[in-house]
């Protein structure tokens, strides 16, 4: 595994020298190999557990990443890698590189006294869903491999401890140039920002001030595309804080995030999220909010004069919610299969919908699923929807099938087949659900008659908690 030094010359403190700790009985658990095999990952199979543990050091010095955050909408300047290390970047077949990152490999200058470990549940969690995001084809981190550390981690209950592997196209998130602004460190900001133009976005070529006001409007384009992939799916983040924003439109941080099953935009099911900040309906409004923290830690690289900046930059904020309406409609069309003549009632048709989707407590996924397949006859619709089924199937016509089935998924993964999986490991060391799950997974998108042990949803899952996992 070729690796080598990132962000070590953005500016002084932003990525600070720390080697993992080591374990004292690595075990390999979970190794991607499509993922190994993309990234020519070689890696001897029998050292991959001491390898990705961190228990072996690497030519490249590992690096913890400084970054601040608005957490639940309270501001901490210096958060960081409290128990991340960023071995290095490696090489894709385009020649871009991608972090290599161990979770869970002990304590960082930045863990404020915490251990900086990760338990096994957690690591299988983080796992299991991003890789079941990226079959469902959202911009996601991956992971390459679970590794158990053969040691406890003291939480509230004692828990078998694990490290996983992270590749992310990067780590720079919109806390990183909170980061940064906050110590007025402006030098260092450009660096940055020039960074991630030249990883995420390219196609930029201004000067000057327009170069990141283009790169602001480019971060919140993406912004807008993966929320509204989230949505589309029913997934719930659960933590959408600035530091959890990544900058280049990808998913990051699998702890208390979960997945809708009966349709309710005010689904929450983190411990921590008490208010809903982070409801499933919420969440367009707070990547919108993450984005505007973006413009502020950007205001120096636009205008010496803050009013300026302001104004510079506050058109372009504006434009997320126009992008999101629009696209959000759209997802409803493609959702419903709608001819393009039957567009203009959209509304009225989603509108009433979601509203019989809530009172009958219908499944999200289930039922837009059930729509697609009864263009083929091949499915029962839910008995309350029948009244809005006829109105329905008037706007559609030979091409919704295909549209439909592009954008309703028949499998997901369900928020009680994650804790299953993760008590089997957990108790087994291993999990034969896991295998199965992700053979059905491979095709999320195609109709999976067979498969009703993915597909059945809960009766009621409203007490169902979900946990940052630190």
């Amino acid at each position: 595994m070729k690796l080598v030094p990132r962000y070590t010359d953005i500016g002084e403190g932003f990525a600070i020298s720390d080697h993992p700790a080591k374990v004292a009985a690595p075990q390999l658990l979970l190794w991607n190999e499509p993922l190994a095999e993309q990234f020519n990952i070689q890696v001897n199979a029998d050292s991959r557990a001491s390898v990705f543990s961190g228990n072996e050091p690497q030519a490249v010095s590992a690096v913890a990443l400084g970054y601040s955050g608005h957490q639940f909408g309270h501001f901490s300047p210096r958060l960081g890698d409290g128990r991340a290390h960023l071995l290095g970047a490696i090489s894709d077949d385009k020649n871009q590189l991608w972090d290599v990152q161990l979770k869970g490999a002990g304590a960082t200058p930045f863990s404020r006294g915490g251990d900086g470990r990760c338990a096994l549940g957690p690591a299988i969690r983080e796992y299991v869903m991003s890789e079941a995001m990226y079959a469902l084809g959202i911009p996601t981190t991956r992971c390459l491999a679970v590794v158990g550390s053969g040691e406890t981690v003291y939480r509230n209950p004692p828990q078998p401890g694990a490290i996983v592997t992270r590749l992310a196209s990067s780590h720079i998130r919109v806390g990183s140039f909170q980061y940064l602004a906050t110590q007025g460190d402006v030098t260092s900001l450009k660096n940055l920002a020039d960074l991630a133009i030249q990883r995420h976005y390219p196609e930029i070529n201004s000067t000057g001030a327009q170069r990141y006001l283009d790169f602001l409007a480019a971060v919140i384009s993406r912004q807008v595309n993966l929320v509204i992939s989230w949505m589309r799916v029913g997934f719930i983040h659960g933590v959408m804080n600035t530091d959890n924003t990544l900058i280049s439109g990808e998913t990051i941080d699998y702890g208390p995030c979960a997945m809708m099953n009966q349709f309710d935009f005010d689904t929450v099911f983190s411990s921590i999220d008490k208010q809903g900040r982070y409801a499933f309906g919420n969440q367009p409004n707070m990547a919108s909010w993450n984005c505007a923290r973006l413009a502020e830690s950007l205001m120096a690289l636009i205008s010496d004069d803050d009013e300026q900046a302001v104004a510079m930059l506050t058109p372009i904020i504006a434009d997320f919610s126009t992008q999101f309406n629009q696209q959000f409609s759209t997802m409803w069309v493609q959702k419903l299969g709608l001819k393009a003549s039957s567009y203009e009632q959209h509304n009225e048709l989603v509108g009433e919908l979601l509203g019989l989707l809530k009172e009958h407590q219908l499944d999200y996924t289930n039922t837009f699923d059930a729509l697609t397949e009864s263009l083929n006859g091949q499915s029962k619709i839910p008995p309350a929807l029948g009244e809005w089924v006829k109105q329905w199937q008037a706007h559609t016509d030979e091409h919704s099938y295909q549209v439909m089935r592009q954008a309703n998924p028949s499998v997901i993964p369900r928020n009680h087949i994650i804790e299953e999986i993760i008590s089997q490991y957990i108790t087994q060391g291993e999990s034969e659900m896991l295998t199965r799950f992700f053979d059905v997974l491979a095709t999320p998108y195609a109709s999976h008659g067979q498969a009703s042990e993915f597909k059945e949803a809960p009766k009621d899952d409203k007490n169902y908690r979900t946990f940052c996992g630190t």
